[in-house]
């Protein structure tokens, strides 16, 4: 799963893990997103990963601004 991969490089606890995980399968079931090999699979993880060392750390927020990232 590209958010587990990616996360290993950052300093995040297991309550922020959670949460960004969370955030992550959310935007995937929200999307209909099933093969992990997609790269929007990793692009939706880079955005979320990347809001997070923003600060970000409400779920549903961190999945509205990822889905919205792939509009723009």
């Amino acid at each position: 799963m590209a958010i587990y991969r990616l996360l290993k490089d950052h300093a995040f606890g297991p309550d922020e893990i959670k949460v960004l995980t969370t955030a992550y399968e959310e935007v995937l079931r929200t999307l209909r997103l099933e093969n992990r090999a997609d790269p929007a699979t990793e692009m939706i993880a880079k955005k979320i990963i990347e809001l997070a060392q923003c600060g970000e750390r409400d779920p549903v927020r961190l999945r509205e601004h990822a889905i919205r990232s792939l509009s723009e």
